[in-house]
């Protein structure tokens, strides 16, 4: 089951079952990062988006976000468990670059970083 944006607040790992995860406040998602607005665009997947995300603004996730500059988390999906995150990253890594947009503008129409404020 995903989480809608705007809803009450995104689920989080309890620790049980599928995606067990050191951190109980870990945020299981799908997720795109840009480097700018309508500009290079990443979709991934992670059991912890808060420390992906960290890790992308850093520098230190070396590779593609890293060498394209994608720092900026435009779009995310909460999933309960990580069979579900990773099948959804699957199918929206085979949609055209059109659609892909569409999704992030549905969300977050100004391309805003929607973890501009998460780390202090």
């Amino acid at each position: 089951m995903a989480w809608v944006p705007g809803s009450a607040a995104p689920p989080r790992n309890d620790g049980k079952g599928e995606g067990l995860l050191r951190n109980p406040d870990a945020i299981i998602a799908a997720y795109i990062m840009a480097s700018r607005r309508n500009g290079t665009i990443y979709t991934g997947v992670t059991s912890d988006l808060h420390d992906r995300v960290w890790k992308h603004k850093l520098g230190t996730y070396r590779g593609f976000t890293d060498a394209h500059c994608c720092k900026g988390l435009v779009w995310f999906e909460p999933h309960l468990g990580m069979t579900e995150a990773i099948a959804r990253e699957k199918q929206i890594k085979k949609w055209r670059r059109a659609w892909k947009l569409e999704l992030i503008e549905a969300a977050n129409p100004v391309w805003e970083d929607l973890a501009a404020d998460w780390y202090g």
